[in-house]
């Protein structure tokens, strides 16, 4: 209140809350807004001019609010996180070619699932040995609120999936209750797969956030970037609704322009890239 007073006297020379107008509080907001305030702040200060003339309307000082008909900026929401599709195949490569024993067998498999299924962590936790059809290449996953889906993969999962469970099956040597163990032949949990994940995440991104949800939004950003219907990739995902998929055409968006600015010749210039 202290703050919208004294921008009341840099416009007006006067404080004189019965005067003020739906006009008025409108510029106020384009003034925070100038002041690179975040739609959040911006909206918690309208909050506050919101109740303090319903408390004037109340008491008689005024007889309508003038921010009963200003709506709040709305917040950007930021874009999911994910990994080019090149800098995923340099990595499982690497791992391709790295050493053959039980826990790098395992680990592969893991970032290489992920990003082929779009799964999330919980479903990959509990899947179990008959729930990949080996025959048909389908993988049978319990997503939120027990909806099951099923999930086609293709031939480079399917002999790292064999070769996997190959190893486990001869090293762990006891059977098993999920298709993801341990040496122990007990089950992963949630922190061991996350960190899995960020290890091996963080030789070739350098993104804050690494886990393997950003590995579903990759899955989701490839699949759009090479031509997969929206109505594919929500089913693949096990979304409820289109919305919550259409969210991956913005990563899309930025990948073409990020492709574009690098690859076209006239999108280059001396001194950067013109959109930098």
């Amino acid at each position: 209140m202290s703050q919208f007073e004294e921008y009341l006297m840099q416009q007006t020379g006067a404080v004189d809350h019965t005067l003020v107008d739906s006009d008025v509080v409108r510029n106020y907001i384009v003034w925070l807004m100038e002041q690179k305030m975040s739609p959040r702040s911006v909206g918690r200060k309208l909050s506050a001019l919101r109740t303090f003339y319903k408390y004037l309307l109340k008491t008689g000082v005024i007889t309508s609010s003038p921010v009963v008909m200003v709506a709040k900026p709305k917040e950007s929401k930021p874009l999911p996180s994910f990994v080019r599709q090149s800098d995923m195949s340099l990595l499982l490569d690497e791992m391709e070619c790295a050493q053959d024993d039980f826990v790098s067998v395992r680990d592969k498999l893991i970032l290489d699932m992920l990003y082929q299924t779009g799964m999330r962590r919980a479903e990959l936790l509990q899947l179990r040995d008959k729930d990949v059809d080996m025959s048909a290449r389908t993988i049978k996953v319990t997503g939120k609120r027990n909806k099951q889906r099923v999930i086609p993969y293709g031939a480079k999962l399917h002999a790292s999936i064999v070769k996997y469970i190959d190893i486990r099956d001869r090293e762990v040597g006891v059977e098993v209750e999920t298709l993801f163990v341990r040496e122990s032949g007990e089950p992963l949990y949630p922190m061991m797969v996350y960190r899995i994940v960020k290890s091996n995440l963080a030789k070739i991104s350098t993104l804050s956030k690494l886990s393997p949800h950003v590995l579903r939004h990759t899955f989701a950003s490839a699949m759009l970037n090479n031509g997969a219907e929206m109505d594919s990739v929500k089913e693949l995902l096990g979304h409820a609704s289109l919305t919550s998929t259409q969210v991956y055409t913005h990563i899309t968006f930025e990948e073409l322009k990020h492709n574009y600015n690098h690859a076209h010749p006239r999108a280059l210039k001396k001194g950067g890239l013109y959109g930098d």
